[in-house]
């Protein structure tokens, strides 16, 4: 049996300079967290114009449904309360009933 040494050659890496790399991934990590405060910022800005957004739309909604109302009001409504009122009409405080006998009631005859 024959074993077989594999040799290695030896790769040199380049000398790394700490205080560098330190000051970089300090660097890289200041800005990740100033981009992370920003998009917070604007998400938080995006929510509450939305909010606000639908606030603006309920308002205008009724004051439409508001609006709609009094048009209908003042086309339909309006116009009868005048002709009411120029018809002398009078409003009903009570109701009386007349009672009918049944021998007062017309009777058809058939042939």
């Amino acid at each position: 049996m024959t074993t077989a040494t594999l040799n290695f050659a030896s790769v040199d890496l380049p000398a790394i300079n700490w205080k560098t790399a330190c000051l970089l991934g300090f660097i890289v990590s200041f800005f990740l967290l100033v981009f992370y405060v920003w998009q917070i910022n604007d998400l938080t800005r995006g929510s509450y114009l939305m909010n606000s957004y639908e606030k603006q739309i309920t308002k205008l909604s009724d004051e439409n449904k508001n609006l709609e109302i009094s048009f209908a009001e003042n086309s339909f409504l309006g116009q009868a309360l005048q002709k009411i009122q120029a018809l002398n009409f009078q409003k009903t405080t009570s109701v009386k009933y007349i009672r009918i006998s049944d021998s007062s009631v017309a009777v058809v005859k058939t042939k």
